[in-house]
């Protein structure tokens, strides 16, 4: 069995900047996780799906397109159907300060805004996120 934390990162929606979650999924690789990069313009549902089948320890999601409540809440929705609530998710981009709570309260665990480094990124999801067993 694998012993690394596996990160599926994901562009949802129908932003086309993706130049930041490049260099997180990077940065998370070089710290010795298993990164699954989805690409661009993925649904929530396709995410969830990738989410499942690489049996993902977390999710990544960056958003730039202001659509964040709508995103986020519906891959919350759809790991919660497919019983993945197991599944940590966290995000980034131009996320509004005053939406972060909304976003912690529907089960968003941590929110990056710009400025943020890989290396607080990495450490967060090496703190936060369960180490598979070997």
């Amino acid at each position: 069995m694998n012993s690394r934390i596996r990160v599926v990162v994901a562009k949802p929606g129908l932003d086309g900047h993706d130049r930041g979650a490049k260099v997180v999924a990077r940065a998370l690789r070089d710290a010795g996780m298993e990164v699954i990069y989805t690409g661009l313009h993925q649904t929530p549902e396709q995410i969830v799906e990738t989410a499942i089948q690489e049996d993902a320890d977390a999710v990544g999601l960056a958003v730039l397109s202001g659509a964040h409540m709508t995103l986020f809440r519906r891959v919350l929705e759809l790991l919660a159907e497919r019983d993945a609530r197991d599944v940590v998710v966290f995000g980034g981009g131009i996320i509004p300060d005053a939406d972060i709570p909304e976003l912690v309260e529907i089960g968003v665990k941590k929110i990056f805004t710009p400025g943020a480094t890989t290396q607080s990124i990495v450490e967060w999801v090496r703190a936060n996120v369960a180490q598979p067993v070997a």
